[in-house]
């Protein structure tokens, strides 16, 4: 049975907020869509909801954590981010509720994106890989904080020093959902992206991946991906529409 065909994302768009739960997570699957938007003129800022402190095992997580900012904003000039915020929420144990709406509102607030782009959300990966706790509590939030930022009702106490509420958030697209519909071409900026997962040198020597290969890794995603879209390399990303109709 042929894979069903992805459709383009719509990339009417000038300005994006990337919302993820740690350093690393945009790297290994979307980073090289970030460089062709950033490579087209657009502005995209990332917003790490933790620091990743409780991702190295053998390295404590205040040390842990000024390592894997480091690598991160690293990550993000590769492909032409230059604005990365740390919410400094705690690493691994983050809940989906009113506390993290809130946090991930403020952001959207300030930065009045027309999409929010997160990762995937769903219990799994697709078959029998689980998703990470984190992941699905920050994709979920950062789905309803799209709305809540236009909203001047919800989470009134942000709206001071001249701060208003941002209803103009079209979309929120999760990347690599495994019931993903949509991908966008990164055949070009593919190196670029390979580059910025490579920068996290550290975090990907403290899991014990010796042969780990940055550019093999992500080819086994994009690689599928881009034959069902009709290009070489390509990111999924399943879209959620805030406009009635759409």
């Amino acid at each position: 049975m042929e894979p069903t065909p992805l459709e383009p994302v719509d990339e009417s768009w000038e300005r994006a907020l990337v919302v993820v739960a740690h350093p690393d997570d945009v790297e290994f699957g979307a980073a090289a869509a970030i460089a062709r938007w950033t490579g087209q003129g657009k502005t995209v800022v990332y917003c790490m909801v933790t620091s990743g402190e409780a991702g190295i095992d053998g390295v404590p997580p205040d040390e842990c954590r000024e390592i894997r900012v480091v690598e991160q904003i690293e990550s993000g000039r590769i492909v032409g981010v230059d604005s990365v915020e740390f919410l400094g929420l705690p690493d691994g144990v983050l809940e989906y509720g009113v506390g993290l709406r809130r946090a991930i509102t403020a952001v959207v607030r300030k930065h009045r994106p027309e999409v929010i782009i997160t990762n995937n959300f769903r219990e799994s990966w697709g078959g029998s890989m689980p998703n990470q706790p984190d992941h699905i509590a920050v994709g979920r939030a950062s789905l309803d904080s799209a709305a809540d930022a236009g909203n001047r009702w919800i989470f009134p106490e942000q709206l001071v020093d001249g701060l208003e509420p941002w209803g103009g958030v079209t979309q929120v697209w999760a990347a690599g959902s495994p019931v993903s519909r949509h991908a966008v071409d990164t055949t070009d900026a593919f190196d670029r992206g390979v580059a910025s997962l490579a920068a996290h040198r550290a975090y990907i020597e403290g899991l014990g991946w010796a042969d780990f290969d940055p550019a093999e890794f992500l080819e086994g995603m994009s690689r599928p991906t881009g034959s069902r879209l009709g290009v070489t390399h390509a990111t999924p990303f399943e879209v959620f529409s805030l406009v009635w109709g759409q």
